[in-house]
């Protein structure tokens, strides 16, 4: 990409501050990324502005949003080390309004490069404040893991969606993070505050699934969404076609039920706003 291509992903917008929403389990395959790529692409189909922060090494919403390994010559890597401004690693996708900052297998030295710098906590929350980005909305897709750059995510968001797969061990699972955001309030973010709660891969012919989401309400009250995403053959085929699964089978109840969970999204982000 040019860097004229790179400078119209991210317009200088004094007057305005986007939305910082981290989406954070330390548990892996519990649709964190999916969520993060459909969230976004359901936002940005209502004329919102929004961009995906991949801070996973992995780089799986780089790749579900169809960007190709040898795009990314420049990375959310650059922007935790310092060699580049986030605006500089910014890329259009095929949604229209929806930009990423991709990630890359190298983004794993920066847990070990970081580790004697001072500041370390604060890499991406200075990054964000240095570009003053025209968005609405800003995700960041975490590792799984409770390490130094879900750290970075959760100390540059307003706040945490949190992926809880309808299994039996969910709740044991997420009481790690909760610990980690208790800390991080203390110590980096005294305002981030819990957003939500969504539960994943809901299978309705198991009993499993009903019971694990009555004990995660029990537990989390008010604060889990209503809409559940089931688990659906269109969703998980997805990403292999570098698509979300709005755009590769809007018809599929994966779809319907991430466009539910993004008009949930917004209702309550308007409740904090008024």
């Amino acid at each position: 990409m040019t860097d004229l291509a790179r400078t119209t992903v991210a317009v200088k917008n004094p007057g305005k501050r986007p939305r910082v929403i981290a989406i954070a389990n330390q548990k892996g395959g519990v649709g964190k990324t999916t969520t993060a790529i459909n969230l976004a692409t359901a936002i940005a189909s209502i004329k919102l502005k929004a961009l995906i922060i991949d801070l996973d090494p992995q780089g799986n919403a780089s790749t579900g949003l169809g960007i190709e390994r040898e795009q990314r010559s420049k990375t959310s890597y650059e922007v935790m080390m310092g060699s580049a401004t986030l605006v500089e690693t910014l890329m259009p996708t095929q949604v229209p309004g929806l930009h990423i900052a991709p990630a890359g297998v190298d983004l794993v030295g920066a847990e070990v490069e970081l580790v004697g710098e001072d500041g370390r906590e604060y890499r991406l929350r200075e990054a964000l404040r240095l570009n003053e980005l025209d968005y609405d909305y800003i995700l960041i897709d975490c590792p799984p893991a409770l390490g130094l750059l879900t750290l970075n995510a959760l100390t540059a968001a307003d706040s945490v969606l949190v992926p809880l797969q309808c299994e039996f061990f969910a709740l044991e699972g997420v009481s790690h993070l909760l610990k980690t955001i208790e800390r991080v309030r203390r110590a980096f973010n005294p305002t981030l505050e819990i957003q939500g709660v969504v539960l994943t891969m809901y299978d309705q012919r198991n009993n499993l699934s009903d019971m694990v989401a009555t004990d995660v309400r029990g537990y989390f009250g008010s604060k889990v969404y209503e809409t559940v995403i089931p688990r659906n053959v269109r969703v998980s085929e997805a990403p292999s076609h570098g698509k979300p699964v709005i755009l590769y089978d809007f018809a599929s109840k994966g779809a319907k039920a991430y466009i539910d969970l993004a008009s949930e999204l917004l209702k309550r982000e308007r409740g904090l706003a008024a």
